[in-house]
């Protein structure tokens, strides 16, 4: 699974012109279901995305996580994130996972992160959407779980 995290001051997402998720400061999460993922991986990059330290403590570092703030989340499903990009002028999305590993995988990461009882939100995996944010910082994070997870 790939998330690309972005600390936010606020974020919004509309699914085909109808909301569908409103946060304010916490993390919106791009969200990309991988061929090969698995429930563990899902479980996995909830938990530490959770526990992730970007936000800053009493001497502006980054020591605090969006629970330690009591933040907000916003999942976002975003396959593209996905794609194989090494040749040629069109992405490749052999790499990411069929639509109905995706969803189940999805939510199952969605399903993870409310456990923590922080404000979810989400995007509609498959739909057209329209993100709005603030980045706050900025600061933005690639987090992949990796490889040898898989064992």
């Amino acid at each position: 699974m790939i998330v690309l995290l972005q600390r936010v001051a606020k974020a919004s997402c509309t699914s085909d012109g109808t909301p569908c998720g409103s946060i304010t400061r916490g993390l919106v999460l791009l969200t990309c279901v991988q061929r090969d993922d698995t429930e563990i991986d899902a479980k996995k990059l909830a938990d530490k995305v959770l526990s992730y330290r970007v936000f800053s403590d009493q001497n502006d570092k980054m020591n605090l996580s969006v629970k330690d703030i009591d933040g907000e989340i916003l999942v976002v499903p975003q396959f593209t994130l996905g794609a194989d990009t090494n040749s040629g002028t069109r992405p490749s999305f052999s790499p990411v996972a069929p639509p109905a590993l995706g969803q189940q995988l999805f939510d199952s990461f969605v399903n993870e992160l409310k456990k923590s009882h922080l404000k979810i939100e989400t995007g509609v995996f498959g739909t057209y959407m329209q993100v709005s944010l603030v980045n706050d910082g900025p600061v933005t994070f690639w987090l992949q779980q990796p490889k040898s997870s898989k064992e």
